[in-house]
Parts: C-alpha cells; sequence; structure tokens
C-alpha cells in the first residue's frame, strides 16, 4: 500500500473512520435506488450490470439489462450466442468491444472455471474485459469481499473529501484513491459500502451540478468545509473529438429492399449492418473544416468510386438529405446521404451485402449512427 501521506493526504483516525462508514450507509439504507441487479447477489446478473452501466446512464442501461438476461439467461448462453444476436442485444449502447469481451470471458468461465463464476478478486480479475473497478464491484456486491470499486464516480468523492491534488483522468494516479477506498471501506458490507458512493457520486456529488448541501458526507468532506468544492476533483478536459466526413449510399432496388453492408473491420461498429459508407478524401475534409462548411458535396469521381466498388450503377438522386451527425467519445462523424435507385439485384461477391426490406430491419444489428441515416432518410420521404 501507498503512504497517502507522500501525497499529501492525512488520513483519518479510526474513530472518524468508523463515523463516516456509519454515517454512509445510514443514508444509503435511507435512499438508495431500487435497481433490478440490486435484487440479485448473482454475481452473473452485477457483471452484466457493471458492465452496461460503464459510460451508460443508469435509465438508459434498465430496459437493456433486462433483454439481455431474458436472451442469454446464463452464462453458458452468452457464452454460445451467435455475434448478430450478441449486437442486436446491445444495439444503441455504444462501445460494442464491451459485449466482445464479456462474450470471451464468459467462454473463460466455460473452459476455466468449470462453468461457475470465478469467487475471488484474483480470477474476477483474469476475466477479459474486466478491470479494477468491475472485479472490485463484483467481488464485494456478489461475494461480500472488501474489495474497493473505484471509479470516476468514486474518485470525484474521495477528491473532495481529502482534497486530494491529483488529475482524476491520469490512470497513474488511480492507486491514490484505491488506497484511500482500502481504508475506508466497510468490511462488513463492503457492497453496500461501494454502491452507497455509487449513488453518492452519480447524483448528490455529480461532476455537474453536484448539491453538496444536501450530501451526507459534507461535514467529513474538506473541500466542503474549506469552501474549495469548485476546484475539487482536479481534472484536464477531454480532447474534441476528430471529425470524419462520410457519405452515405442509400442504394434501393426494384423490390423495395435497401442496399446494405456489414463492417467486417475490427473496431469501430464491426459486425454491424449499415447503409454503404465511403468517406471523403482528407484534402476535402481539410477544406471543410478550414471553410467551416458542414456539407461536402458528392464528387462525379466519388460516384465513380463507389460504382467502383460496389459494381453497382445506380440512377443518381440529385434530391438532398439533412446531414446526419453522431459523436463517439474520439470521432465526430457527418454524413451526407446519397440516394440511388437499381432494377438489377444481383450484388458484388466479395463483399457482405444484403438487399434488405424495413420489415427485416429488426433482424440485423444496427448501431446508433445507422438508425439515425433511416430517420433522416424517411423523414425526408415522408414515409
Amino acid at each position: 500500500m501507498i503512504n497517502l501521506k507522500d501525497y499529501g493526504i492525512n488520513m483519518w483516525d479510526e474513530k472518524t473512520i468508523l463515523s463516516f462508514r456509519k454515517t454512509l450507509l445510514d443514508w444509503y439504507d435511507r435512499e438508495k435506488r431500487d435497481l433490478p441487479w440490486r435484487r440479485s447477489k448473482d454475481p452473473y446478473h452485477i457483471w452484466v450490470s457493471e458492465i452496461m452501466l460503464q459510460q451508460t446512464q443508469v435509465k438508459t442501461v434498465i430496459p437493456y439489462y433486462k433483454r439481455f438476461l431474458d436472451w442469454f439467461p446464463s452464462i453458458k448462453d452468452l457464452a454460445q450466442a451467435p455475434e448478430e444476436k450478441l449486437l442486436k442485444a446491445w444495439e444503441g449502447l455504444g462501445y460494442y468491444s464491451r459485449v466482445r469481451n464479456m462474450q470471451q470471458a464468459a467462454q473463460q468461465i466455460m473452459a476455466d472455471f468449470d462453468e461457475k463464476f470465478p469467487k475471488t478478486f484474483k480470477e474476477i480479475s483474469s476475466l477479459k474485459g474486466i478491470g479494477p473497478y468491475t472485479a472490485g464491484a463484483i467481488a464485494s456486491i456478489a461475494f461480500n469481499l472488501p474489495e474497493p470499486a473505484v471509479d470516476g464516480n468514486v474518485m470525484r468523492v474521495m477528491a473532495r473529501l481529502f482534497e486530494v491534488n491529483y488529475d482524476i483522468g491520469v490512470p497513474a494516479n488511480r492507486k491514490i484513491f484505491q488506497a484511500i477506498m482500502e481504508q475506508l471501506i466497510d468490511p462488513e458490507r463492503p457492497g453496500d459500502f461501494n454502491q452507497a458512493l455509487m449513488d453518492l457520486g452519480t447524483d448528490i456529488e455529480s461532476a455537474k451540478n453536484p448539491r453538496p448541501e444536501d450530501s451526507p458526507i459534507k461535514f467529513f468532506s474538506a473541500a466542503y468545509l474549506n469552501g474549495t468544492m469548485d476546484k475539487y476533483p482536479i481534472k484536464e478536459p477531454k480532447k474534441k473529438p476528430r471529425p470524419r466526413f462520410l457519405q452515405a449510399f442509400v442504394i434501393k432496388n426494384s423490390e423495395g429492399a435497401y442496399l446494405f453492408q456489414k463492417n467486417t473491420k475490427e473496431g469501430l461498429l464491426s459486425g454491424f449492418w449499415s447503409f454503404p459508407l465511403l468517406e471523403t478524401r482528407l484534402v476535402e475534409q481539410q477544406l471543410n473544416l478550414f471553410a467551416d462548411i458542414e456539407k461536402s458535396s458528392m464528387t462525379l469521381s466519388q460516384k465513380i468510386s463507389f460504382e467502383e466498388n460496389y459494381q453497382i450503377q445506380p440512377i443518381w438522386s440529385e434530391k438532398s438529405f439533412p446531414l446526419v451527425k453522431h459523436v463517439f467519445s474520439h470521432q465526430k462523424w457527418q454524413i451526407e446521404l446519397l440516394e440511388g435507385e437499381i432494377q438489377d439485384i444481383d450484388l458484388h461477391q466479395q463483399k457482405e451485402l444484403l438487399w434488405l426490406k424495413p420489415k427485416d430491419f429488426d433482424t440485423y444489428p444496427f448501431a446508433t449512427p445507422q438508425k439515425k441515416m433511416w430517420e433522416a432518410y424517411q423523414t425526408a420521404n415522408n414515409e
């Protein structure tokens, strides 16, 4: 364990720690949120909820959580799930590597742990996609082990409690907050202790518009007592997402079906179906950025590029559509829709392409950008 004094943090005495635990847990017993995953101690259920809650709000997660367990009620079901059903279950949640890692971890459990969820922090941490926070949450909630679950919410609360002068966004600084939590965590009720801090950090002690006067632990908080709440936590602002300009080709055939392509590349949106997408050339992107132009024009060379790539020669429409925008954590997509029609329904044999009618859309996984494209297209055509 690190020496907290080396980081300018004076830890409380045992009496204060005991008082803090009681104050926090008494508040939690009165005010805790009624969430579906809190009605179970099943580590599989808790794992699913914790992975879903990463980068996603509770109100968004609840229906996904219920559907996921309905579709994959056991670790074995998750391990054996077809990719398209797996992605469909996660459709709209984003950060899709999460669910792929979950499936790999489920396969690990089947192979290495006799189909049973591991019960120690070390073994839980060995699973694909499970870091220290998630391992701590599962270990403490499902197995009552005194393991801290240190995420951004908890670090924010700790930073205010002890006026921690270290950036919570720097991974190397996590060890400071981990050391604080190892001393504070209640050994009798570690899961409730961690969940109490989660609730506190997402509401009263939130990053935006905190309500320090309503905090049950305000009289333990150095930042509250010293009037420095506006200073903590210390965190450098995130870099702005990099802009990307793309064109989506909405190609309809004589049978009323639309052309879709499966993204077979590793990384962002891998495995999802969408209208064919081509990125505009770097020079055009730079011109758009320099001139602050939101919509790029479809050049003849780009039409030819599509036709050559897909071996399709549509009759191009001159109709314009609203620009579709979608922001990822690191990229900001701006998508121009181009419409075309074709009689022939034969497809390029070397690409994963399908003709899909709208009634079939629910069968295939579509990420949020595709849903936005379809909505913009329907709105423009009053369909």
